[in-house]
């Protein structure tokens, strides 16, 4: 007889505990052993939270190399079944060899789990190809595309967020938080008469109430300077929408604007400052004709306006003219800063109502969740848990099915927040989203290429661009160091049919195939997987907090912009 010894490693999450029977067995090539119950001098305290519990599993011989370990629980009668978050499992051979299979996640029910030696990238044994395929087809199952609405990125298809598998449900304080977040919201929105307020506001100065509880140095900043010009331009580098804006080479040619208008007493004129890459634009062309919301029996307005910014000398950004809608008409004024203050003021706010929308819907919303989604549930039906790419990109995508589920339900969905309460909602949404998708492109995904592409590698006070590009570089130089350990040649990122049919199933659910996108079919080399999976960690992370957490999240944005 050969002794094993094993050791298991439950997690340190809020209820990783399990009081079921846990049992295990190993694989190896020359054999494997008995289904094994682990029950050790511990009890039933074994596989509580943060246990590390030791057990010896004998055989007839050894069983060679180990290729995999099958783990299961059962519950006891008359005792219900609980999850168990095991954390990984160690197995010394009796030749002295040490074996380390992680696991990391959730097993909730009594089924079989297959899981492979840490080390393994490629199963040339029968056994660890069987179980790859095994855990593809459960995972195919478990994890099926829907489409939530018509030219939008295919989603996960669930009916609701308790039945999803337990690995992508929020934590037990994650759903604290979450729960806490909303319902405070919701309470405070209660408390001040603003949850379903309908009147109009007496004045511009009675937004103070909706801020008075939750002031932050920002804040009370934003409430200062919000009507100045300088500041106005600054938004539109570092605040929560930096990807419109673009340097301005050519005028469009619906925005007839002249030296007189723009530079009524400079001796500026547009050719020479556009040469000199001091003109900028912001186009909210994809808002154009879109049908605008009514709130309350009213009909909203949703402008797509024109904005041409100037970098002055002491490099301020400075809007020069703003055109409301698209199309030039009588009835189509250019706004200039020469105008009279209320009338300059007014053109400004209407382009910060259409910033937001085009905000949440195209740069929130698509570029960072919608994305995500495909990023994740592509994964998770294509990649096993033994390869390296599943292991890089799992945390990155931890909460994203959840969250987009619930996003869904509670704002975009018929009666959700933002089809009740924003300017674009209701069928107007699915119009800007579709055109979103329409216009995305590889490029504009990956911030160096999309800095590149809108004339931006110079602009001052840019710092979006300037801690983004350092961001982007640090996660480039970390993937290539990850991937470039297994993947020594482009022959072995060709041959890999789990990446590809992972970079495939992104191509047709999250671009529907179109190759004007730029978006890969397939991976033919290491550096083009590299830049690849460098944007899908830089979108789930570093880009999501460059577009989200800028937001003003206390009061009456507090619930609404919790879920995005």
């Amino acid at each position: 007889m050969v002794q094993y010894k094993v050791t298991v490693f439950t997690g340190d999450r809020l209820n990783s505990t399990t009081l079921n029977n846990v049992f295990i067995k190993l694989v190896g090539t020359d054999g494997e052993s008995d289904r094994k119950w682990l029950m050790g001098l511990k009890g039933a305290s074994s596989f509580v939270r943060g246990a590390v519990s030791k057990f010896k599993v004998s055989c007839s011989t050894s069983l060679g190399n180990l290729v995999l370990i099958e783990l299961d629980k059962q519950s006891l009668p008359l005792f219900p079944e609980d999850d168990w978050f095991c954390a990984k499992v160690e197995v010394k051979s009796p030749e002295g060899d040490i074996y380390s299979f992680p696991v990391y996640r959730w097993i909730a029910d009594s089924k079989v789990y297959r899981f492979k030696d840490g080390k393994v990238f490629e199963d040339n044994h029968h056994l660890g190809r069987y179980s790859r395929q095994q855990e593809i087809q459960q995972r195919e199952e478990d994890y099926r595309w829907d489409a939530y609405a018509e030219g939008i990125p295919h989603s996960l298809k669930a009916q609701n967020p308790i039945f999803l598998p337990s690995e992508v449900q929020f934590s037990f304080t994650k759903t604290t938080e979450f729960v806490y977040t909303a319902s405070t919201g919701l309470t405070e929105l209660k408390l001040k008469g603003l949850d379903n307020r309908k009147e109009k506001w007496d004045n511009i100065d009675s937004i103070n109430r909706v801020f008075c509880c939750k002031k932050t140095e920002i804040s009370e900043y934003v409430q200062e300077h919000w009507k100045e010009d300088a500041f106005f331009g600054y938004q539109f580098l570092n605040g929560v929408n930096p990807i419109l804006i673009q340097c301005c080479t050519t005028l469009p040619s619906n925005f007839p604007l002249t030296d007189d208008m723009v530079f009524p007493r400079s001796r500026c004129n547009l050719a020479d400052e556009m040469k000199k890459g001091n003109i900028f634009l912001c186009d909210y062309k994809l808002l154009d004709g879109v049908k605008a919301n009514t709130i309350n029996g009213k009909k909203q307005y949703l402008m797509a306006p024109l904005v041409l910014l100037h970098k002055a000398p002491d490099n301020k950004l400075m809007p020069i003219a703003i055109q409301l809608k698209q199309t030039p008409s009588d009835d189509n004024p250019i706004f200039l800063p020469t105008d009279s203050e209320y009338d300059w003021l007014i053109a400004k706010i209407f382009v910060r109502s259409a910033d937001f929308n085009e905000h949440q819907l195209n740069v929130h919303l698509l570029r960072t969740h919608l994305l995500a989604e495909v990023f994740a549930v592509s994964l998770l039906r294509n990649v096993p848990m033994v390869h390296p790419l599943y292991k890089l990109l799992k945390l990155h995508t931890r909460y994203t099915l959840q969250i987009n589920f619930l996003a869904r339900r509670l704002l975009i969905s018929e009666i959700g927040a933002f089809t009740q309460f924003a300017s674009s909602g209701g069928e107007g949404m699915f119009t800007i989203l579709k055109r979103s998708v329409s216009s995305m492109t590889y490029s504009s995904l990956c911030m160096p290429d999309d800095i590149a592409e809108r004339g931006l590698e110079a602009v001052p006070n840019f710092y979006y661009r300037d801690d983004g590009l350092k961001v982007w570089d640090i996660i480039h130089r970390f993937v290539q160091g990850m991937l470039g350990y297994y993947y020594k040649s482009d022959s072995e990122v060709q041959q890999d049919s789990e990446l590809q049919k992972w970079i495939l199933d992104i191509f047709e659910h999250g671009f529907f195939s179109q190759a004007e996108t730029g978006i890969p079919q397939t991976f033919t080399c290491v550096t083009e997987l590299v830049k690849f999976v460098t944007m899908v960690i830089f979108t789930c992370s570093a880009q999501h907090a460059a577009v989200n957490s800028g937001q003003v999240s206390p009061c009456i944005n507090s619930f609404t912009f919790f879920f995005f």
